[in-house]
């Protein structure tokens, strides 16, 4: 295996690229599920390589309760360094641990503080709290999941744009989107080649909300106008988001693909054609990156299966 079985760790790297085509040229929604899915898949095989090369680098350590297989010759040959190899990913496995486990408890945190703080009030699909700070977030909870607002972003915005803000928080617990969020966050912590993944998908999952928003309401004007008035009268405000894994995304970039034409309804564009070639080749590589991790860990797995004595 030579090098190769370090590919894992590094091939995050080429998903920048898709990164920055979907989030530009994709529909909102495929970007999301073409970000997130790649994401996951290259953070788990990444994770997955790390762990094997703890096992391979400590196997030779005094008093490890590991097979003496472990320590061949032959196993050690698949591991460049082996020794220097297993002792650096102790503690970033550790780390990845921590951070993961990090984002978990934090997830858990805000979601029980958001329950708390609507404890009392009715039972419906918008929850209006007395607040003078501006905000409006998307709390899921069950299969519905509620709105909450602040009686001081209501105060900000007209009939039409309360509309739109509640169509948009409305799509956000429609279409989940806060399992993709959470996805990405947990792979930039598992891995920190992932992290422009994760800032695509933030940005991604408010287009996407974003135009669910604007086809309920008619008007992509109005949205874009409510867009653009929420994020400025909750400038400087704590983020009520979720976990706070997401943030409003880039607003003038938001505003400005509301205000110009809809996204083609196909999810992917067609190949012949500048666009479609070079999103599915930046797709297909990121497939590629992926496999060929995915085959490393596996390759370094059945290397210490075959050394495990029976």
């Amino acid at each position: 295996m030579g090098v190769f079985v370090f590919l894992p760790l590094v091939m995050p790297l080429t998903a920048l690229p898709v990164a920055r085509l979907a989030e530009q040229r994709l529909h909102p929604r495929a970007a999301t599920w073409l970000l997130s899915v790649t994401a996951g898949v290259l953070a788990v095989c990444s994770t997955v390589c790390l762990a094997l090369l703890v096992v391979v680098g400590t196997a030779q350590l005094p008093g490890n309760p590991l097979p003496d297989g472990w320590s061949d010759e032959e196993v050690r040959e698949a591991v460049p360094c082996d020794e220097v190899a297993g002792k650096v990913a102790i503690p970033a496995l550790l780390a990845l641990v921590v951070a993961c486990s990090r984002v978990l408890w934090r997830h858990r945190r805000v979601r029980m503080r958001a329950e708390e703080a609507l404890a009392g009030l009715p039972r419906k699909s918008v929850a209006v709290l007395p607040d003078g700070v501006p905000y409006a977030y998307a709390l899921p909870s069950g299969r519905r999941g509620r709105v909450v607002v602040s009686t001081a972003m209501l105060s900000c915005l007209n009939g039409p744009e309360r509309r739109a803000l509640f169509a948009h928080e409305r799509a956000h617990l429609a279409d989940r989107h806060h399992r993709f969020l959470l996805v990405v966050r947990l792979a930039a912590q598992a891995n920190p080649c992932l992290r422009p993944l994760r800032t695509a998908v933030s940005y991604t999952v408010e287009r996407w909300a974003d135009e669910e928003a604007a086809q309920a309401i008619g008007s992509r004007r109005a949205m874009a106008l409510a867009v653009g008035k929420a994020a400025l009268v909750s400038q400087g405000a704590p983020a009520a988001t979720l976990a706070q894994v997401a943030s409003p995304g880039p607003v003038p970039r938001r505003v400005a693909a509301l205000l110009g034409p809809a996204p083609a309804a196909l999810l992917w564009p067609p190949v012949f054609t500048a666009v479609g070639l070079a999103v599915w080749t930046a797709a297909a590589g990121t497939m590629m990156s992926a496999l060929s991790s995915a085959n490393s860990a596996v390759t370094l797995f059945f290397v210490l299966k075959a050394a495990t004595p029976l």
